[in-house]
């Protein structure tokens, strides 16, 4: 049963990062669209969030299966980190991109400084979507 919610967490943690790489080209393509495309472009990019965010849910729901059937404990830390970083990525996550979207359609907003928000919004995300994928896989030791 270790090995199948493992896999569950390694393929929910793919689908948590890979939509945000689809997503950079699709940003750079919304500084010149308008009308109809741009909001094709949206719909897309908050899809594309929807679905890290469910797949976030599994990857919780799988990293504390994991933590409670294997060898760590909460206080390893690895977990520490992961855990501190995630609650941070959720409240970024929450007002980096659904508020910038929303923007798009009110035209006294800037149309490439919200591109260039979401964007920046985009590479910081990775980041620390990534930083949680090295502490898992690597498993630092801090302390």
């Amino acid at each position: 049963m270790y090995t199948i919610i493992l896999y569950a967490h390694m393929l929910s943690a793919v689908l948590s990062i890979g939509p945000f790489f689809v997503l950079l080209p699709l940003v750079k393509r919304m500084e010149t669209a308008f009308g109809d495309v741009l909001g094709s472009h949206i719909i897309t990019f908050k899809s594309a969030t929807r679905l890290v965010k469910h797949a976030g849910h599994v990857l919780v729901t799988t990293g504390v299966l994991l933590i409670w059937q294997g060898p760590w404990d909460w206080g390893t830390p690895w977990i520490l980190g992961t855990l501190a970083i995630m609650v941070a990525s959720v409240f970024f996550l929450a007002r980096a991109f659904t508020p910038t979207l929303r923007k798009f359609g009110d035209e006294k907003f800037n149309h490439l400084q919200l591109v260039k928000k979401l964007n920046r919004s985009l590479w910081i995300y990775i980041f620390l979507l990534l930083l949680m994928l090295w502490f898992m896989v690597d498993k630092p030791v801090f302390w």
